[in-house]
């Protein structure tokens, strides 16, 4: 029997994508028309609004009293409470902060003492995943892709699940928690699996410890030694909570609420998350960020020469340079203009983190891009709003100190955004939501039928 080689483009199916090209282009000019916002957000940032919710709030504008809106630094805030100040606190106190932000998020209010401890025990508990489900499921096949084998092993623990379909709040209460406490467990497995599989060599599988952090947990099962520093943990776990959660607005938090709004069960909710968040336009931008800086240590020959680094930005940017997309990535956002919150508070830790390392000349080409590119863009671009780095632009340099594979950069935001959208997914089941029919307007024309025979 001949053998189909059903990922081969050949010419039928090209001739049939033509069709598609051909019969699905929309006038960018009908979008005016109707008053379309693409993307749902105008060119100053303000947003059509889909909802309410009360579980985080992103500001990057200020109101004078003559009522005129000015851009601001800007600030992110979970409940009510700012990011920048939740991280100084614990890291003043000298321990890990994401089982307390994600207590918050989901709860709506801060843990005292016996609660943390309570809740972290709680996550320490459920941090297992079903006997032989390694060997059975994360072993067989594994892809290539770690997203997707991730959302594979979500969509499969469904099958563990006695109470799958059950929506009501205590049971979606407890899935939460327990894929909280999961997820990192399949992100590393699969990986490891992957590296196993596709690249060779051994394949070593830590069990998890509950006395440990996620973060900690995270680098004990990576590493094949299972050792990391204390600085190595404290960033990575200030990375988990700057990645928790940013709004309802962002494209996987926005899927949690229409996606639950149907009344479908917690596993495929969380599927479909991981599904828009592995867009390279959200979850993977880091990754982008990496691989611009790779090609632009290669090209740029004294990383000291301002006006040689100018000159490569400038090229980047005209998309003479890189991947040609005119874009330097990881500068700007299209909320925050003056200063994205999470950069700002991330580029004194990671600066540490580059000293422990030795990578100190990285940290300063990284901090001359910053500058350089910010006049850049917004002279090229006429942007008046101002530009500034956004998280992307140090997260992916901190995980690669942190000898995280490529591979693992979009699972482990997945890792920490886990806790929004759960937070997200509660409320939206609590309220209720609409959200499940949004409107749109067909400008198709209207055909007249003609038989088959006569076509």
């Amino acid at each position: 029997m001949e053998e189909k080689k059903f990922t081969k483009v050949t010419p039928e199916i090209e001739s049939l994508a033509e069709k598609c090209r051909e019969n699905n282009r929309i006038s960018l000019d009908l979008y005016d028309k109707y008053e379309v916002k693409r993307g749902l957000r105008d060119l100053n940032g303000k947003g059509v609004l889909t909802g309410l919710t009360e579980i985080s709030e992103v500001k990057s504008t200020e109101t004078d009293e003559n009522g005129i809106s000015h851009p601001c630094d800007g600030k992110l805030y979970y409940r009510g409470y700012d990011v920048e100040e939740i991280i100084a606190g614990f890291t003043k106190d000298k321990r890990y902060g994401f089982e307390e932000v994600t207590y918050l998020l989901i709860f709506g209010e801060m843990p005292n003492d016996e609660q943390l401890a309570d809740f972290t025990e709680l996550l320490g508990y459920y941090r297992c995943i079903p006997p032989n489900f390694v060997r059975d499921i994360i072993m067989k096949k594994p892809s290539c892709d770690i997203m997707n084998a991730v959302a594979r092993s979500v969509l499969m623990l469904y099958s563990y699940d006695d109470k799958a379909d059950d929506v009501s709040i205590p049971n979606v209460v407890r899935q939460s928690i327990q894929l909280i406490s999961q997820l990192p467990l399949l992100a590393v497995y699969s990986y490891q699996a992957y590296k196993h599989s596709h690249i060779g060599g051994s394949l070593i599988i830590h069990e998890p410890d509950p006395k440990m952090s996620t973060a900690e947990n995270i680098l004990h099962l990576l590493r094949d030694d299972g050792n990391f520093t204390p600085l190595e943990a404290e960033i990575l776990d200030i990375a988990l909570v700057l990645h928790a959660e940013h709004g309802g607005g962002n494209n996987s938090t926005f899927t949690t609420h229409v996606v639950t709004s149907s009344g479908t069960d917690t596993y495929s909710a969380v599927v479909s998350s991981l599904a828009s968040l592995k867009g390279p336009k959200h979850g993977g931008a880091n990754l982008k960020v990496v691989k611009m800086f790779e090609d632009i240590k290669h090209n740029v020959k004294n990383w000291d020469d301002e006006e040689e680094l100018t000159k490569y930005l400038d090229a980047i940017l005209h998309k003479e340079a890189f991947d040609k997309t005119g874009l330097i990535y990881g500068m700007g956002h299209a909320v925050y203009s003056l200063s994205d919150p999470r950069a700002r508070v991330f580029k004194g830790f990671v600066e540490q983190l580059s000293q422990e390392k030795h990578r100190e000349k990285e940290f300063k080409l990284m901090s001359d891009v910053e500058r350089i590119a910010a006049g850049l863009i917004a002279k090229e671009r006429k942007i008046y709003k101002g530009v500034s780095a956004n998280v992307d632009f140090y997260s992916g340099f901190v995980y690669s100190m942190l000898g995280l594979p490529h591979e693992l950069y979009t699972p482990i935001f997945a890792v920490a955004r886990i806790s929004g959208w759960s937070a997200h997914r509660i409320e939206e089941l609590i309220n209720c939501g609409k959200i499940i029919r949004p409107a749109y307007k067909s400008i198709s024309p209207h055909n007249e039928y003609t038989p088959l025979s006569e076509r």
